[in-house]
């Protein structure tokens, strides 16, 4: 449940779609037109320096979109997101076919492996999505090629340096913490709702109860915490990397004094009554080679972003993608109001 998460519009969504698709293994890079394929003779939907994209090729990029990930099928509808979504297969297009051999090397070879996996985990279901979109495995392996193959690339060009900065822009992020807490929840256990006033007055009771003599954290913990992930445990997330948790509670778990109750604590699930009782520092050196590798993975995502915001506007971009009708809702002739969208929430 504390598992850090943000709210993002889905415009937020846009502004980071290329780094979080730069670390997943699969996602967004475009189709090509293989070599000995039929003629494409549809639509140009865009032009740049040296290249274009056509009408099918950016439809299947628009498959693989959804096939891959499906809980994007309604924003991918969105003219907004189209016209980012094709200026981001222009960026995966040109950094491939510019990456150097090792990296397309090791693209090729790291797709074959996650299509192999993919199709294992599927089973039969995988099939018929294929069926589902119009796609085949060789239209999926070239995706996840040339997305990998910019992966390798990139990752490739991050120094050690880089690393170590990116790790000192949120080194408190690696502290390793030990913490017991008890959430009163705005929503509890069976799905009843609490106002923040009663969520509040009742974290304050835990607290008092907590701070008596002898308090006993698990069996308060079992009879107060609205935390499935904790509550049998005495409340404890043990030895507990502090990124992995939502802003507020980290904040209080790398400040809070050790073995001290805190006053109620406000994350978006509600109230936390906390207590630290280790914490640790980590250096650079401390860390694993995962941690190090996300953090290169980071500096890819940065770097990527960079290159779609002064680098590609180089190429001489130019988008003609066809607007999709608002169509005025049956039985009535009164148009939709302006920047509105009826199928999508843009304030969540």
């Amino acid at each position: 449940m504390l598992l850090s998460s943000r709210k993002n519009s889905w415009k937020v969504l846009m502004l980071t779609m290329v780094a979080v698709l730069l670390v997943s293994l699969i996602a967004g890079c475009g189709k090509k037109n293989e070599s000995g394929a039929a003629a494409d003779n549809s639509t140009v939907v865009a032009t740049y320096k040296d290249g274009k994209i056509t009408e099918n090729e950016f439809n299947k990029e628009l498959s693989m979109m959804t096939f891959l990930y499906p809980q994007y099928e309604q924003i991918v509808t969105m003219d907004q997101f189209k016209e980012y979504l094709l200026k981001q297969q222009i960026a995966y297009k040109v950094l491939a076919e510019k990456a150097t051999d090792k990296a397309k090397e090791d693209g090729k070879k790291k797709a074959q492996e996650q299509l192999d996996q993919m199709k294992k985990s599927a089973g039969d279901q995988y099939k018929a999505e294929l069926d589902k979109y119009k796609l085949t495995d060789a239209d999926v392996l070239s995706y996840m090629t040339r997305l990998l193959t910019v992966v390798s690339d990139f990752n490739a060009k991050v120094t050690d340096d880089q690393i170590k900065t990116e790790f000192e822009k949120s080194k408190n992020d690696f502290t390793i913490a030990s913490v017991r807490h008890i959430l009163v929840g705005l929503t509890t256990a069976d799905n009843k709702t609490r106002t923040k006033e009663e969520a509040l007055k009742r974290a304050k009771e835990v607290q008092a109860k907590l701070k008596a003599p002898n308090a006993d954290w698990t069996a308060l913990a079992k009879e107060y915490s609205d935390d499935t992930g904790s509550k049998e445990n005495g409340g404890l997330y043990k030895d507990t990397a502090a990124g992995t948790w939502v802003e507020a509670f980290k904040k209080a778990a790398l400040e809070l004094p050790l073995n001290t109750i805190s006053d109620p604590v406000e994350t978006e699930y509600g109230y936390h009554v906390m207590k630290v009782e280790s914490r640790t520092e980590k250096t650079f050196d401390q860390i694993t080679s995962d941690q190090k590798e996300s953090l290169r993975g980071q500096v890819s995502g940065e770097n990527m972003n960079k290159f779609m915001e002064v680098e590609l506007p180089k190429l001489d971009v130019k988008i003609n993608l066809p607007k999709t009708e608002t169509k005025p809702e049956t039985g009535t002739d009164k148009k939709p109001e302006t920047g509105t969208d009826s199928k999508t929430d843009t304030s969540k």
